[in-house]
């Protein structure tokens, strides 16, 4: 009895052992490669290559994960490696009962933004939007007027922040200026983004970033004062400068997929950069007939062109 118990332990050791047992060097390197080749991954990004497991989609391979780490953001992608390590491939699998453009809302907080166009239409237009960036005042230009007045009836539009910090220095302060204003009135905050997104020069032209946050702040004062707003409380609003919401929409962004601007999602698809007009009227007819509701006859108009 006790050689049995013997028998079985070593064996379960040699088992637990195998199971254990990490992927080799030489096939960790082929993959790497492999992975940074296709992706064209740069080589200050590190790539873990994890312990291959049992695949369950093919009984010939095995699941290796490998991790991107871009200085400290992370992302996993799953590859299938047969069994005699001549090949590699990645499947991916679609989930048909969801819908993939409604999840991307649902992970939207549009409560208490402003709003133009339609109200609780089933149809949402957000743009993440950065007001010190030139491609943005193109979209911007696009959007409003043009189409605000084609489809203003049926769909609601919305903007959130997403300044580009790195290369924009006075989008957060312009950004948080606006929630100021949007904070007593939803028509003055878009007053301000209408002006900045048309004058982005008026600003970039003061010679030193205080001028620049001055001028910003003079502009959103006098659009509290045109709107009749409590302008004590507008001051203070502007002197504190919390950007606690900023940074929220920015975190909210980037776990939707936004790394530049103007990033639009309309109802969940994601259109990236100043695209066409013609190219986001596409995508507005085609959410519009998704919920049941008429696509408004287009005039004739040229075309933005393209950019990022």
């Amino acid at each position: 009895m006790t050689l049995i118990r013997r028998c079985f332990l070593l064996l379960l050791g040699v088992c637990l052992g195998c199971v254990a047992q990490s992927t080799s060097p030489d096939l960790s390197r082929k993959i790497e490669r492999q992975v940074r080749s296709y992706y064209k991954i740069p080589p200050e990004v590190h790539l873990l290559v994890g312990t291959p497991s049992a695949s369950s989609e093919l009984p010939n391979y095995e699941s290796v994960t490998v991790t991107i780490d871009n200085a400290g953001k992370k992302q996993d992608l799953t590859f299938l490696v047969s069994k005699d390590h001549a090949s590699m491939m990645r499947v991916i699998k679609f989930d048909l009962g969801k819908d993939p453009f409604a999840e991307t809302m649902s992970k939207i907080d549009t409560s208490g933004r402003p709003a133009r166009g339609a109200k609780a239409s089933k149809v949402v237009v957000v743009n993440f939007d950065d007001f010190e960036c030139p491609f943005c005042s193109r979209m911007h230009q696009t959007l409003f007027p043009q189409i605000l007045k084609e489809y203003g009836d049926r769909v609601t539009f919305i903007y959130k922040d997403y300044p580009l910090v790195e290369i924009h220095p006075w989008a957060t302060h312009a950004a948080v200026d606006a929630n100021c204003l949007a904070s007593q009135n939803s028509d003055a905050y878009w007053d301000f983004a209408d002006y900045i997104h048309s004058n982005q020069r008026e600003v970039n032209n003061e010679k030193t970033p205080s001028a620049r946050t001055d001028a910003l702040d003079r502009l959103t004062i006098s659009q509290g004062q045109k709107h009749n707003l409590d302008v004590g409380k507008l001051q203070s609003c502007i002197k504190a400068q919390d950007e606690t919401a900023v940074k929220a929409s920015m975190k909210e962004a980037e776990g939707v997929g936004v790394d530049a601007t103007p990033t639009l999602f309309i109802n969940g698809q994601k259109l990236d950069g100043a695209v066409p007009v013609s190219e986001v009227r596409a995508a507005l007819d085609q959410a519009l007939k998704d919920a049941n509701l008429p696509v408004p006859e287009h005039a004739s108009v040229a075309a933005t062109p393209t950019s990022k």
